[in-house]
């Protein structure tokens, strides 16, 4: 009687297995509407413009520094307009809370980290969230997009830190 649980529970666990490992392609569905919310609010990147491939060309050529290069991370914070109140890299501000922050090195392996926070020892910042990614097409840059408490993109200002 044993053989037959043993046998049965094999099937079962096969089964489940092919089930498991078949169900895997209904992820690859036609989008629905909220995905044109999330491109709305900001999940697309704006593309890259001949000025900023410009800039990321010429700030790579430039290179690091060589204290920059012994510490093996970039630190860099940012005001809301987008100039860059200290630190590493070259700011670009595309639209409203999206910007750009280009290095003197790939970065495209490295591991990325943005805070709203105020560059000064004013105040504490306005509530919102700072996302981070890869800036597509420019190895050496990355693409920080702002927003305030409500997920509307905002002008905040941001600290930025980049492992390498």
């Amino acid at each position: 009687m044993t053989g037959f649980f043993r046998r049965k529970a094999a099937a079962v666990a096969i089964a489940a297995l092919a089930l498991a490992l078949a169900g895997g392609g209904i992820a690859a569905a036609k989008p629905t509407t909220g995905a044109v919310e999330t491109a709305a609010r900001g999940g697309q990147q704006p593309a890259v413009t001949a000025a900023s491939l410009k800039s990321a060309k010429a700030t790579l050529a430039k290179g690091d520094s060589i204290s920059t290069q012994a510490v093996g991370f970039y630190a860099t914070a940012v005001n809301g307009n987008g100039t860059k109140a200290r630190g590493d890299g070259v700011v670009i501000k595309y639209g409203v809370g999206q910007y750009e922050v280009q290095f003197g090195s790939n970065v495209t392996g490295g591991v990325y980290v943005a805070t709203i926070g105020r560059p000064d020892a004013c105040c504490i910042p306005a509530g919102g969230e700072a996302v981070v990614a890869a800036r597509l097409q420019t190895p050496n840059g990355v693409f920080i997009q702002t927003r305030n408490s409500t997920g509307s993109p905002a002008d905040l200002p941001f600290h930025l830190l980049v492992h390498r």
